[in-house]
């Protein structure tokens, strides 16, 4: 009796299982739900009606991606676009390079005096960095003022690819420094030390064992800046020249002042893959899912 007793709790335990590791399986689903519901009535919903409208405004035809490649116009636009684009990373990357590795390096208040700037810059928002620029490079501003000073007439800086150029530097330099530093904090100061102990300068000992293992923050913070580059907006508009267009002025021109929203629609689409190619060159190059982690 008693065998049969436990035989058939055994059966039982064995049929309840499969329900709880049913269960157990199902929880980790229920709990991204919301998740995926909002990225696909947020997100991809939105991406698809652009993705229709780009080949159906006017009417059925890939006119509007032809128009795009076609068009000396459209294609110096793309072109300023990346070029823009890869020299503001460049410029970020030369200047935020040495002040992450200052950051990292130094434990004292200095480190986190410039620790606090860098995160402090967040607090303000873009608009009102890039009105500052305005004040700054302006024909009455300080920059002015010190050639005035100089006896020197002051060059036009406002409204140039310089000033679009150093106002989207200094709003996207933090992001680079924050990459880089986060990569830079993991490398253990004994690595240094014992290339030191083996004869090496600090600077072979920087080039040969600091600069390799920091790779992973320099691809990680070029390809975030990068693409934020490609999709920028406000501060091109209000620093840039209006001869320097960039693809996001362009989408907001077709929009809002030719109605052209196939057009629009279709350069979105050239933005959003070209950003896309960005990804998956990084990733066959440099093996972005390894650096990370």
């Amino acid at each position: 009796m008693t065998q049969s007793v436990a035989n058939g709790t055994a059966s039982l335990e064995r049929g309840a299982n499969p329900t709880i590791k049913q269960k157990q399986q199902a929880f980790p689903l229920v709990l991204l739900a919301p998740c995926v519901v909002f990225l696909l009535v947020m997100f991809v919903a939105p991406l698809i009606y652009v993705i229709v409208l780009s080949v159906t405004e006017p009417r059925i035809s890939a006119e509007n991606y032809e128009r795009i490649f076609a068009s000396p116009v459209y294609l110096r636009v793309l072109w300023n676009t990346f070029q823009t684009a890869l020299t503001v990373t460049l410029v970020s990357l030369t200047l935020g390079y040495p002040l992450a590795y200052v950051i990292a390096r130094r434990s004292d208040w200095l480190g986190t005096c410039l620790l606090a700037i860098v995160v402090i810059s967040f607090w303000t928002g873009f608009v009102v960095r890039t009105y500052a620029w305005l004040i700054i490079l302006g024909n009455r501003g300080p920059v002015s003022n010190i050639f005035h000073w100089l006896g020197w007439e002051p060059p036009q800086l406002l409204f140039t690819s310089f000033s679009s150029t150093v106002g989207m530097v200094h709003i996207l330099l933090p992001f680079m420094v924050l990459a880089l530093l986060s990569v830079m904090k993991k490398i253990d100061a004994l690595h240094l030390r014992a290339a030191n102990s083996l004869g090496a300068p600090p600077f072979t000992a920087f080039r040969t064992v600091f600069l390799p293992l920091s790779l992973a923050g320099v691809v990680n913070g070029s390809i975030l800046v990068f693409t934020f580059a490609l999709g920028f907006y406000i501060t091109p508009i209000l620093l840039g020249s209006p001869r320097d267009l960039m693809i996001s002025q362009l989408i907001n021109q077709q929009i809002e002042e030719v109605l052209n929203w196939g057009f629009a629609s279709a350069l979105s689409i050239v933005l959003l893959s070209a950003t896309l190619v960005t990804i998956i060159v990084g990733n066959k190059l440099f093996g972005l899912d390894r650096l990370w982690g």
